[in-house]
């Protein structure tokens, strides 16, 4: 489902990754993580995509927001569990989203 967003401008956090074979505890961890920033203030919305490449955009209403995420405990173990188990690679990129817009065939 595409996040319905706020008029711009907001924050995009780009999360691209490149995962190993291992999947030991990778689900429970990735749906604790998508909970858990549901509850973070500033956090406006999440999209994922995954084939050879996963790629999660989630959206944040300012900077601020984005780096008490980063520096959340539970978010750390998982970002350590990550790079240790899960991920041969990963690119984080965050961007300012000045202009959006929209087509829905209802």
């Amino acid at each position: 489902m595409i996040s319905n967003t706020p008029p711009p401008p907001y924050y995009a956090v780009i999360f691209s990754t490149v995962r190993t074979t291992n999947t030991d505890g990778y689900a429970e961890i990735n749906a604790l993580m998508n909970a858990l920033a549901l509850q973070q203030k500033g956090f406006l919305g999440m999209e994922n995509a995954h084939s050879d490449i996963g790629i999660t955009v989630s959206y944040w209403s300012d900077l601020e927001s984005i780096k008490k995420w980063k520096a959340d405990l539970d978010h750390q173990k998982a970002q350590s569990e990550g790079q240790k188990t899960w991920y041969s690679q990963y690119k984080v990129r965050i961007a300012k989203v000045e202009r959006d817009y929209e087509f829905s065939k209802k």
